[in-house]
């Protein structure tokens, strides 16, 4: 019999989740989404987001819909999952540059300040979170974790697809994830020189 789980795509804001939600939906395993947040300038595809995500910690009943369903989370709210599931987790990295690039315009482009710290204070940050979560999720038997590149889905996004539906057990069409990757949304560039 077939292992049940919940599938996750999960990472820094900002990072390419969405993208990867839509890969995986467009695959033919519907995304768990309430469209509370609009599709907008800024992610024009939609951001494929379910607010009860947040709440998981107090209230974890949403995970009671989602059997059969791929949900987006930031990798911190992973720590708030109940031991009683199985999870995949497809964990999308991304240029910590452009990462912090693209949160600044998005901020900026709703009149907000980005953060209190500086963009050097801010990638270290991140990266001490990363560096944590990675050693914590390695250590949850619950846990399976596939990282995916969002640069190198877009250079290659049939290697990505066949990669992502191999470790969700063969259960999605990676022709029709391949398709949907729009590399002209690719926006917040930093050379690699």
């Amino acid at each position: 019999m077939a292992e049940e789980f919940l599938t996750i795509v999960s990472g820094l804001p900002r990072s390419g989740t969405s993208m990867m939600m839509r890969m995986i939906d467009a695959g033919g395993l519907p995304a768990l989404t309430d469209n509370v947040r609009k599709a907008d300038v800024d992610n024009p595809r939609g951001y494929y987001e379910y607010e009860a995500v947040k709440k998981t910690k107090d209230d974890p009943a949403w995970l009671e819909h989602a059997n059969g369903k791929v949900v987006k989370m930031v990798y911190r709210l992973l720590y708030d999952l109940p031991a009683t599931h199985n999870y995949r987790v497809v964990f999308m990295r991304r240029n910590l540059e452009e990462v912090i690039a693209s949160q600044d315009v998005m901020l900026s482009r709703r009149g907000r300040e980005s953060d209190q710290f500086s963009k050097d204070k801010l990638a270290e940050l991140f990266r001490q979170q990363l560096h944590e979560f990675d050693e914590w999720i390695a250590e949850q038997p619950n846990y399976k974790i596939l990282y995916v590149s969002y640069n190198d889905t877009l250079q290659d996004p049939s290697t990505t697809a066949l990669a992502v539906n191999e470790f969700l057990d063969n259960r999605l069409d990676a022709e029709a994830m391949n398709k949907v990757v729009e590399p002209q949304l690719y926006r917040q560039r930093v050379s690699s020189s």
